[in-house]
């Protein structure tokens, strides 16, 4: 699958921690619904088998609205389950053995902290890059802050997609404006949300904003 940078606008992060009142699937179609371009499946805990079956329901969503799928950092569970991608860290399984392993069949995305890292990954193949933690996280507690001129750094090194990640929400957003960013990945801003399909309308037209910025 060919990635195109308009695929990163809005790229939903999913966390289970926000399941309860709704299923994972229930929340994932919400998201669609609203306007989402780009899904990651992230299952810390869960067994491969577990996780493979899950990733095949969340494909065939994913397939109607013709949104890729990536799987966080498990390339076996990526290309068993039939899932368009996968996003390695720095610390996860090397750039260059994903690459080979996977072939062309798996789009790769790569989490990238500076300048340096982000070149080096592009050499290596990466499709794209997430970079944070650009506002914090909540979900990732070894997550660095990242400074916007960091930002603006990386997006002008690289000529493959930049997504920005790490507290991101409606309220934050439109401070990457000019930063020459392609997206914006979010967590609990979506997952955590009452009304999760409007949520991701408002921030649909937010990253619009946004995109269309880096453009200029």
């Amino acid at each position: 699958m060919k990635l195109k940078k308009e695929q990163m606008q809005l790229y939903a992060v999913t966390d289970r921690r926000w399941t309860g009142r709704q299923t994972l699937l229930e929340q994932v179609r919400e998201a669609l619904d609203g306007g989402i371009t780009c899904l990651q499946l992230r299952e810390k805990q869960m067994d491969f088998g577990s996780f493979v079956k899950e990733a095949e329901a969340v494909k065939k969503l994913c397939l109607r609205y013709k949104v890729p799928l990536i799987i966080n950092d498990n390339m076996d569970v990526a290309l068993e389950s039939g899932a368009d991608g996968v996003h390695i860290g720095q610390k996860d399984m090397v750039l260059s053995q994903a690459r080979k392993k996977a072939g062309d069949r798996l789009i790769i995305g790569v989490s990238a902290h500076n300048k340096a890292e982000a070149v080096e990954a592009e050499k290596n193949g990466a499709d794209y890059l997430g970079c944070g933690a650009v506002f914090g996280s909540t979900t990732k507690n070894d997550a660095g802050v990242i400074t916007l001129d960091t930002i603006a750094e990386i997006c002008a090194s690289v000529s493959v997609p930049v997504v920005a990640i790490g507290g991101i929400n409606k309220y934050n957003l439109l401070q990457l404006c000019g930063t020459g960013i392609d997206g914006a990945a979010l967590i609990s801003a979506i997952f955590s949300a009452s009304h999760i399909k409007k949520e991701c309308q408002e921030l649909f037209c937010l990253t619009q904003k946004v995109a269309a910025s880096s453009k200029k």
